[in-house]
């Protein structure tokens, strides 16, 4: 098996073909991580080496390209974009695959949609990895309707606010479907409530790099929450904290302690 190239397949949810990833170690506990705004499966998983770190510890690594992201069917309405209507796109996954409880990680938008997942089926959590996104999850973090306009603008010359000209890149750097992202920036931003925040259970761990500017402080959200740690990654900022060897070896170990208990 080649980690490196993983074999995508599909599923249908909400009218939408989805496509995912089933890899590592089939017996092994499951993982299923949920990436990012205008990212994909391969670009947050594969290519910083989270499959084959996962993989290689023995654990079963799922993987969504979330709807109007990587191979996966494109809506062009924000309210398709909903976090709390992503998240019952990772739920029909886990259904589509007859798994009834897995350890779930996201990255930035990803990490608000498992925010959602868990907050309406507890029951299908192990854990919660939060990447990216801190106490941005409940306070918001800042204004992203520039983002929108970066996406639809003609070339990314055309681009001069800087959060909007990053992601344009990004986005152009994954082959992305730019209207639907921009209708996915639109309708992804909800905010989690401090009271649904609170009830989350799942034992979590929330990283955040420390020279990320959109995510919020991971101590914040951390201590919102009754079973959840803050991890500092070290001078990483939003885009180079997702493949940081600190932020997998804390990963790593998480998920080691809660088989130990």
């Amino acid at each position: 098996m080649n980690l490196n190239s993983p074999t995508f397949s599909y599923f249908t949810h909400d009218g939408l073909k989805l496509a995912y990833f089933d890899e590592g170690d089939p017996n092994g506990a499951p993982a299923l991580l949920i990436h990012g705004f205008a990212s994909t499966a391969v670009a947050n998983w594969v290519n910083p080496g989270w499959l084959k770190s996962l993989g290689e510890a023995g654990y079963r690594v799922i993987a969504i390209d979330n709807r109007g992201h990587g191979l996966s069917d494109k809506a062009y309405d924000a309210e398709a974009y909903r976090p709390w209507v992503m998240a019952e796109d990772a739920v029909a996954l886990l259904d589509h695959l007859g798994i009834p409880e897995a350890h779930i990680m996201g990255y930035s938008m990803g990490a608000r949609i498992s925010a959602f997942l868990a907050i309406a089926h507890p029951d299908r959590v192990r854990s919660l990895v939060f990447g990216g996104l801190g106490i941005g999850m409940v306070d918001g973090v800042g204004d992203w309707d520039p983002i929108a306009d970066a996406l639809l603008a003609p070339s990314v010359d055309d681009v001069t606010h800087m959060r909007g000209r990053m992601f344009r890149a990004f986005a152009d750097q994954n082959k992305s479907d730019r209207i639907a992202l921009a209708a996915c920036i639109r309708g992804s931003r909800d905010l989690v409530a401090k009271e649904d925040v609170a009830k989350i259970e799942a034992p979590t761990l929330i990283g955040v790099g420390t020279k990320d500017d959109i995510a919020g402080s991971p101590q914040e959200l951390a201590a919102l929450m009754p079973h959840a740690e803050a991890l500092d990654i070290p001078n990483r900022d939003h885009m180079l904290a997702v493949g940081d060897k600190v932020f997998k070896q804390a990963v790593l170990d998480f998920y080691e302690r809660l088989t130990n208990r």
